[in-house]
């Protein structure tokens, strides 16, 4: 997967509570078992009209939240079924960081899992983010994973823990594939000596 190391861009304010992964991919399309293709289905219900038109109240149709890659969103942040066509979906629109207070367990997991950096803050510090990405295209902020701080389009900087493992698989591009092909030397090994020792398996 795409390593995350230091990521500068638009963030979009998401205030609504449990975000359920229903509203980030409804269940109609989750058909397919490839990871590509999903974007433009993320958040159907709140993004369309009926008739397949574009919501123009929706925060991510707003032409100051194009190409927006942070959200910053309410508390309990992808609840619901445990879907990983959820941050698929996510990913595949552009979401490489979503914030917010605290997460669903399985949604925080498969996030690291394919390369989006779920970042838990304070109550404070989520509403002082909001209000940062409600300036829209006119901020930036800066998500420093090695450093694990978030910056402001004003400077100002929040910490912010991570497990060291997730860290150092984001860091280097590693899902489980990945992880187990950087110890390929040592499987390789064990199986030779595994065929020599006992042959007649």
């Amino acid at each position: 997967m795409e390593k995350f190391e230091k990521l500068t861009a638009i963030a979009a304010p998401m205030p609504l509570i449990n975000i359920d992964t229903d509203m980030i991919i409804p269940k109609q399309f989750l058909k397919t078992i490839k990871r590509s293709g999903l974007g433009v289905s993320a958040f159907h219900e709140m993004r369309y009209h009926l008739d397949g038109s574009d919501n123009p109240d929706f925060i991510l149709n707003k032409e100051a939240y194009q190409g927006v890659n942070i959200l910053v969103a309410g508390d309990n942040f992808g609840c619901g079924s445990s879907r990983e066509h959820a941050p698929w979906a996510l990913l595949d629109f552009g979401i490489r960081c979503v914030i917010s207070t605290s997460f669903a367990d399985i949604f925080y997991n498969n996030c690291f899992k394919n390369g989006i950096l779920p970042v838990i803050v304070t109550e404070d510090e989520l509403l002082l983010l909001m209000k940062d990405a409600e300036k829209g295209s006119n901020a930036r902020m800066v998500i420093d994973l090695e450093k694990q701080h978030i910056q402001t389009s004003d400077g100002e900087v929040i910490n912010f823990d991570v497990d060291q493992h997730r860290k150092h698989c984001l860091i280097n591009g590693l899902d489980d594939i990945g992880l187990t092909l950087e110890k390929v030397t040592s499987i390789d090994a064990f199986e030779t000596q595994m065929a020599q020792s006992t042959p007649w398996v």
